[in-house]
């Protein structure tokens, strides 16, 4: 009876290649995250007296860029943990081709 380890493992040893920067939860992450920077450095030099009487004494820009830039670290933090694994074989019908 045949193992059926061997038709699963990969023929080589090489690392399983990843998206890496293609992957779009890091373009989500930058963009949330430029924002959120934008937001928090609105937030501490822009703001006057009426803008935070008008939002009833809270700092909106600040507490808004604080919590993007902590969603694209989560984001960022998702990506690493769990990246997304191109299959061997998509990479073989691609290089096969003629265009």
């Amino acid at each position: 009876m045949a193992s059926t380890a061997s038709k699963t493992a990969p023929s080589t040893t090489e690392a399983p290649h990843r998206a890496g920067a293609f992957d779009i939860r890091t373009f989500i992450a930058l963009l949330i995250g430029v924002y959120g920077v934008v937001l928090v450095v609105a937030g501490l030099v822009g703001t006057s007296e009426t803008e935070l009487d008008k939002a009833d004494g809270l700092n909106i820009n600040l507490l808004a860029g604080v919590g993007m830039v902590v969603v694209a670290a989560a984001f960022v933090a998702w990506a690493r943990m769990r990246p997304v694994v191109v299959p061997e074989h998509v990479e073989d019908d691609a290089a096969g081709r003629n265009p």
